[in-house]
């Protein structure tokens, strides 16, 4: 069966299993635009901005565990993709570019539209294809979705020149996959299993970290497992949030920078510290010297590379987290740990950090527990980056696995809208609230054109605090309070939804804000509440730049609540 290059992609995208391909149209991606309409089955998303498809596409893949898939057309467009693409490839979320190119002969001349896509994304894909035949669309599919979802997911790209969409080739889809440099190790190292079990089993106060990898690989049960079997407490990075349920009695919440004190706390006590496919970056380790100073760490991932990279290692383990956890279960003996476990929770008594203080004041931690109560969990919660990245991380309690996204390596503003309209057609009976800050609101709002358009439910907050604010936050912390470039002026945005066709609210008023959630709870449809929240409040606690993990600054005595004065999860009580 001879097909052109159009038709042959859109036979490998549907073998693929692919359902929704979010796009933006240009000149030399025209032949497959005009191929579409063949092929229904393949729901085309008209994005605003094509960084708003990498991201939706991004969104829907972390959302659902399936491969994202963003469209653009050669230059600009191509260009545009590179933030989501980078944003994919450092938080391993399994992504296909399709990008077109100018023709063949204008390759190398400085056409017009004309970038070097492949070489510009190199360093930021697990793997890049420049096709120059038809008949290598097929295979170059099947390789790139073998890659972008298998070992440690990640982004690739397939660049497409103009006329390659039109030459026609013979149509055969390859059933198996021939890539000799690529095997990913995911069994892991008996021996090394062995001694990894040996080494928890002889622990007194053992800690689990648990990251991204352990969501990716579908090993929550196992991670439960072994915390239950073992009584080691749980801490988990900021992309590891739902990997472990935030209401099980050993879970202590999120180290790092803006993470929990006693869960910091407990990683510098710690004699034995389990990685599991978590890359130790700066944010979760702080002064990497004096990281868990006291701990032997095992580390298991699948990426060999992230392996002592960081942080040494005594036991590594190079393998996928449920297959090697499925293993170490086997080996680990039933432990009673309960005075280390008292002890920790002691540190969760006299350091109470999710405990939102009385106040008159409108302050964002209020808005996100009370998002959290509307919805009782059952919600996935999308956020921006910076400070409500960082309350929507605190106050928000997470029971399941993929109910918490966000830019964590890249920490990209502009991600939330799109990536919370691609969750949402991912999952479109799951509630979706996109937690934004006004200034990364504005940087990608122009998508609420396309949710209006895909009739979308997305719920939108948006701490409005007018400014950027983690960056004031910094400049009031440590540089004088010097608010040079952070004071953000910001357009109308209940005007802004209307204008959209999109009802929305602004609430000003403690009181009036669960009463403006339960009626975005209450639409069919999309819903803006543009929440005036207090433009000061700071992100508590706080590991200042350059100090360990110990060295973190708490909230001003003022701003701690009495240990009574909010319920915490039952079994955390």
């Amino acid at each position: 069966m001879r097909l052109k290059g159009a038709q042959i992609l859109c036979e490998g995208l549907l073998r693929e299993g692919v359902e929704v391909i979010f796009g933006f149209p240009g000149g030399t991606v025209l032949p497959l635009y005009d191929t579409l309409p063949q092929y229904p089955k393949l729901r085309h998303i008209l994005v605003r901005h094509e960084q708003g498809a990498a991201h939706a596409a991004d969104g829907y893949a972390r959302a659902t565990g399936k491969v994202g898939v963003c469209l653009a057309t050669s230059g600009p467009g191509a260009t545009n993709l590179v933030t989501g693409i980078a944003g994919a490839h450092l938080d391993s979320s399994p992504m296909v570019a399709i990008t077109g190119q100018v023709a063949r002969a204008f390759i190398g001349k400085d056409a017009f539209q004309e970038v070097d896509i492949t070489g510009i994304t190199l360093p930021i894909t697990k793997h890049n294809y420049l096709v120059t035949k038809a008949s290598d669309i097929a295979r170059v599919v099947k390789e790139a979705f073998y890659l972008a979802s298998t070992g440690r997911p990640g982004p690739v790209l397939i660049d497409i020149p103009r006329d390659v969409f039109v030459e026609e080739a013979e149509f055969s889809y390859p059933e198996n996959i021939d890539l000799p440099g690529y095997k990913p190790t995911l069994m892991g190292h008996p021996a090394q299993i062995k001694k990894a079990a040996r080494l928890i089993n002889g622990a007194s106060r053992p800690i689990i970290v648990a990251g991204r990898g352990v969501t990716i690989s579908d090993a929550n049960t196992e991670l439960k497992e072994l915390a239950e079997k073992a009584q080691i407490p749980v801490v988990t990075t900021l992309l590891g949030i739902g990997s472990f349920p935030e209401d099980h009695v050993l879970s202590f919440g999120m180290l790092g920078m803006h993470g929990m004190a006693y869960a910091n706390l407990a990683i510098g006590a710690a004699d034995v510290l389990i990685a599991l496919g978590m890359r130790f970056d700066d944010r979760a380790t702080a002064r990497v010297s004096d990281f868990a100073p006291r701990a032997r760490v095992v580390h298991i991932d699948i990426d060999p590379a992230e392996i002592g990279k960081n942080v040494s290692v005594e036991v590594p383990i190079v393998g996928d987290v449920k297959t090697v956890l499925g293993a170490l279960n086997k080996e680990i003996a039933v432990g009673s740990r309960l005075d280390w476990i008292r002890h920790v929770e002691q540190w969760r008594h006299e350091h109470p950090c999710v405990l939102i203080r009385e106040s008159e004041k409108l302050l964002p931690q209020y808005v996100v527990r009370s998002i959290y109560e509307a919805t009782r969990g059952n919600a996935v919660i999308v956020t921006g980056v910076g400070q409500n990245q960082m309350w929507a991380a605190q106050h928000f309690w997470y029971t399941k696995p993929r109910g918490f996204i966000s830019s964590g390596g890249l920490g990209a503003m502009g991600f939330e809208l799109p990536a919370a309209l691609g969750a949402q057609i991912g999952c479109p009976r799951e509630t979706v609230w996109c937690i934004a800050g006004d200034g990364g609101f504005q940087m990608t709002m122009q998508e609420l054109a396309t949710i209006v358009q895909e009739n979308s439910p997305v719920k939108i907050a948006i701490m409005n605090n007018g400014f950027l604010g983690m960056v004031r936050q910094w400049q009031e912390l440590f540089y004088k309070r010097n608010y040079v470039g952070t004071p953000l002026w910001g357009p109308d945005y209940v005007k802004i939804a209307d204008a959209y066709g999109i009802p929305a609210v602004r609430v000003t008023q403690k009181d009036v804000v669960r009463s403006a959630i339960k009626q975005a709870m209450a639409s069919d449809g999309p819903f803006l509440i543009d929440f005036s929240v207090e433009p000061e409040e700071n992100v508590y606690p706080m590991v200042p730049p350059g100090a360990s993990l110990a060295e973190y600054m708490e909230a001003p005595q003022e701003c701690v609540a009495p240990v009574d004065s909010v319920t915490l999860p039952a079994s955390n009580l």
